[in-house]
């Protein structure tokens, strides 16, 4: 009959029945990506591993190398760059020796000319005097000095003895036969000297 009440134990067999019961939920192992395999391999082949001694002791050695020829290429620009300004300099020294030396020049040309002219000779004298004084002034302001050695003890530094007198005593100079400078305290030209012997003291009156 369509009026029948369902009663609670119809309406319960009704209902939709679910799963049964299982264990403990077991879950399946996630797949890896092969771009990850990929960067784990990368990785562990990054990882740094023992190197033998012999390799790092070659590695040290060739960097060392390159430090040396690195250092040998630096030292020879600068030795290269001291050499150029050093040429350079003497040059500018001597140009500028050249320039002072100029009016030097000038007048012993016009000594010459008036030799020509006149036949007082000794005007023509004191006009080489002159120029003579001038240049001894110039060389004097640029460090010229004359090496004082005559009735001076012998000196191998300063004096070139080429006749040296036989006998006792100390040695002295007795006899300039040229000239010696020094320029700026260094010799440039020892003097030619004769070399005498000084007899020692209280042998004077000896015969």
């Amino acid at each position: 009959m369509s009026g029948e009440r369902k009663t609670p134990e119809t309406a319960g067999d009704s209902e939709e029945v679910g799963p049964e019961e299982v264990g403990p939920e077991e879950v399946a192992p996630e797949e890896v990506a092969p771009e990850e395999v990929v960067e784990a391999e990368v990785v562990a082949e990054a990882e740094p591993s023992p190197q033998d001694p012999i390799e790092t002791a070659r590695a040290e050695a060739a960097s060392h190398l390159d430090d040396l020829r690195r250092l040998k290429a630096e030292f020879e620009n600068y030795r290269k760059r001291v050499l150029k300004e050093q040429t350079h300099l003497a040059q500018h020294a001597s140009q500028q020796m050249v320039e002072r030396l100029l009016p030097i020049l000038d007048n012993f040309e016009l000594a010459l000319l008036a030799s020509d002219q006149t036949k007082d000779f000794g005007k023509l004298v004191r006009g080489v005097e002159m120029v003579f004084g001038e240049l001894l002034d110039l060389l004097h302001r640029e460090g010229l000095a004359k090496i004082e050695a005559h009735g001076k003890p012998f000196d191998p530094e300063l004096h070139e003895a080429v006749l040296d007198a036989e006998g006792d005593g100390e040695p002295v100079v007795v006899e300039v036969l040229r000239p010696g400078y020094t320029l700026k305290g260094r010799v440039v030209r020892p003097a030619m000297v004769r070399v005498g012997r000084q007899p020692p003291p209280g042998r004077d009156g000896e015969g």
